[in-house]
């Protein structure tokens, strides 16, 4: 989350507005809103991220974590143990995922998201930022997964005929961006009824 402005309303509270949320690919762990005395940690350069390779990601190092000005064993140093799954390389979810009705068929579509060079304005589409282009499609009733595919385009047609395979009701589609080196992102995830 991101904000605006700050101001200060009483000691050590402040009003936040302009709110900017889901930046670089949170969304899909954010709550739908957060809770009156939310507290919050700003972060600025002096925060530095880690520079771990690859192979790296998800094993278990030991940290200390203390005032920078005394040596790692002073008793107000705490020790942590935590391994990380290196989210800044998963796949951002899908935006704008639509069905339209064409001929018997389901129309499905979506715009891609990316987590390098995004925010360029001026470019008729923003760059891929994996090895290709490639998208996890599932066809869901409740949580049992009726239909599953890749596809390599932002769209796919769910047929009138695989419509009557997967039987009538609510159905929710789901669309995941696959990395290479991740695996699937996050689903963007579509209500519909057949």
């Amino acid at each position: 989350m991101q904000f605006l402005n700050a101001t200060l309303v009483a000691p050590r509270t402040y009003e936040l507005t302009g709110l900017l949320r889901g930046q670089l690919g949170t969304d899909a762990m954010l709550p739908m809103e957060w809770p009156v005395g939310s507290h919050f940690v700003v972060l600025d350069d002096g925060v530095q991220q880690l520079d771990l390779t690859l192979s790296q990601r998800r094993l278990q190092r030991h940290y200390r974590i203390g005032p920078a000005g005394r040596h790692y064993d002073d008793p107000s140093y705490s020790h942590l143990v935590a391994a990380f799954d290196g989210i800044g390389l998963r796949p951002y979810s899908p935006a704008h995922l639509r069905a339209s009705a064409q001929s018997g068929n389901l129309a499905i579509s979506w715009i891609r998201r990316t987590r390098i060079n995004g925010d360029n304005w001026e470019s008729v589409e923003v760059p891929l930022g994996e090895t290709s282009e490639s998208y996890r499609v599932r066809v869901m009733d409740g949580s049992a997964i009726l239909r599953e595919l890749t596809v390599s385009t932002p769209a796919w047609s769910y047929t009138s005929g695989a419509q009557a395979a997967d039987g009538p009701g609510p159905r929710t589609i789901t669309v995941a961006q696959i990395s290479e080196i991740w695996g699937a992102g996050p689903d963007a995830q579509l209500a519909i009824t057949i």
